[in-house]
């Protein structure tokens, strides 16, 4: 009776061992987003949005137009300064076959017309940037800016996550760095998440979270941790922001 107790003691004792070995090993973490701001090169005001939030979008497609009425204005302009400029340089060729004009007067005539042209050039390019096209394939996250708003230059309009741009990120303690290297495989886990997901580290931090101390105890050196990032083989399956499990390995 007594070596049935032993057995059934030391099977405990496995089992809890085995339980602590997976519960070292597994981290707790969450899934972040590296999104994609699209927003116009200059002021203006929202025209028309196309999209709305959490459409897919593909790379290429028309996702807002800005009003245009400064860039026509000003490609009107140059249109006009660009024919002032040609007829100027006309005049100054005609003028050197007559030996009338000079061969300065004529480059300085081609030199102001090949200005004119490049302004031009600028002008027709800001025209067509009021109209702005996804520039990846993706999700759109969130929009803060709708029509008939007024967008402040520099500032973006909507936000685009592509599949690959979503990320696992988790702490490890000192002890399990060693363990990890680049490409190493992870199993993530999450409440209603399919079963299955992996992910490869793609990022480890070479220093800890916080500034420590310059001498360390053996307890102040268990609490300091270290950024570990994973990109998941199929980011689909996950959400941004969602709290996640991470054990080291690929499950089987």
């Amino acid at each position: 009776m007594s070596g049935r107790r032993f057995a059934l003691a030391l099977l405990a004792a496995l089992l809890l061992a085995a339980c602590d070995a997976r519960k070292e090993s597994t981290f707790q973490g969450w899934v972040e987003a590296e999104l994609i701001f699209v927003g116009p090169d200059e002021a203006g005001r929202v025209e028309t949005l196309t999209v709305r939030e959490g459409d897919q979008v593909e790379r290429g497609m028309l996702l807002f137009t800005i009003d245009p009425d400064l860039q026509q204005a000003d490609v009107a302009m140059q249109e006009a300064a660009v024919k002032n400029a040609q007829q100027a340089y006309d005049r100054a060729q005609q003028l050197l076959k007559t030996q009338a004009g000079t061969q300065k007067n004529l480059d300085d005539a081609e030199a102001a017309l090949r200005t004119a042209q490049a302004r031009l050039n600028s002008a027709q390019t800001r025209l067509s940037r009021r109209k702005v096209f996804s520039p990846v394939t993706g999700s759109v996250q969130q929009i803060y800016y709708r029509g008939g708003e007024l967008v402040p230059a520099g500032k973006p309009i909507l936000a685009l996550l592509p599949p690959g741009n979503l990320k696992v990120r988790f702490f490890v303690n000192e002890a399990n760095l060693p363990k990890l290297k680049f490409g190493d495989p992870v199993t993530v886990t999450c409440d209603g998440c399919e079963r299955d997901i992996t992910a490869k580290i793609s990022f480890i931090s070479r220093t800890s979270e916080f500034t420590p101390p310059v001498i360390y105890s053996m307890d102040e050196r268990s609490k300091l941790v270290f950024l570990i990032e994973a990109r998941p083989e199929r980011p689909e399956r996950l959400r941004v922001g969602q709290p996640v499990s991470v054990a080291l390995g690929q499950g089987q």
